[in-house]
């Protein structure tokens, strides 16, 4: 199966280890028997996105989101007609804030986001440092991750994760975060989700699949490393949400 990866902005938002994601879903579907393409869409690049099986951005500072939005805001119409065709999406980090109506940053000032959900966000003076521990609809296992963030979210319906048992969520402490809709995933954990949670690569591998009518196959790739990794930290998490 040809799968093709649109990865916006690989060097504009590629905070904590972001492109580590595209990396691993690649790797994850080239041992699947994929063919998998990664293209790189650039500011002013003019990119054609309409075939585009995954698409992906990462986590880039305030500044370098907005200026990220001058571009990425071209491209609305052809993702919003991609998610209501089902393919998949992932907006990790800082990406998350430019999916939803728009921005108040901690100066007053606000831009205009995708629109391709109805959240907003406002940015204050204080940072949320610290790491996460959540449970999604999604499966069984817990969400690890780490958020380095200023904006509070309002507005989300459908989060991403369902509540926190450590951490800052969308708008508050221990509360729902991210956003989930249809194949869109977005989250405001930032560096590489999915490495650090392999279940979760999973679900974006069987999202890029269910969009062709096709399950995964039963007989999948397992990363011993990253799956050891995961449990030591969703251990030491777990016990601190205590």
């Amino acid at each position: 199966m040809d799968v093709r990866i649109i990865h916006f902005y690989p060097d504009l938002m590629d905070l904590y280890g972001s492109r580590a994601n595209v990396l691993a879903l690649a790797r994850y579907l080239e041992r699947l028997e994929c063919d998998v393409t990664v293209e790189a869409v650039l500011p002013g690049g003019g990119a054609d996105i309409s075939r585009g099986d995954f698409f992906f951005m990462g986590a880039g500072t305030e500044r370098a989101a907005r200026a990220a939005m001058e571009d990425f805001a071209r491209y609305g119409e052809a993702l919003k007609a991609a998610a209501q065709d089902n393919a998949a999406m992932l907006f990790a980090g800082t990406a998350m804030d430019l999916i939803g109506e728009s921005v108040k940053e901690a100066d007053g000032s606000t831009y205009q986001g995708l629109g391709l959900a109805s959240f907003l966000v406002e940015h204050g003076k204080r940072r949320i440092v610290g790491d996460v521990y959540g449970r999604t609809d999604l499966y069984p296992e817990a969400v690890v991750g780490f958020m380095n963030k200023c904006g509070v979210v309002t507005g989300v319906k459908t989060p991403l994760l369902t509540g926190l048992e450590l951490g800052f969520g969308n708008g508050k402490e221990r509360g729902p975060e991210g956003f989930h809709w249809k194949n869109v995933f977005a989250s405001q954990l930032t560096g590489p989700l999915l490495v650090k949670n392999p279940k979760l690569l999973e679900t974006m591998a069987a999202a890029v699949y269910a969009r062709r009518g096709k399950p995964l196959p039963v007989d999948r790739p397992a990363d011993r490393w990253a799956e050891k990794a995961y449990v030591v930290t969703e251990e030491q998490l777990r016990a601190r949400a205590k």
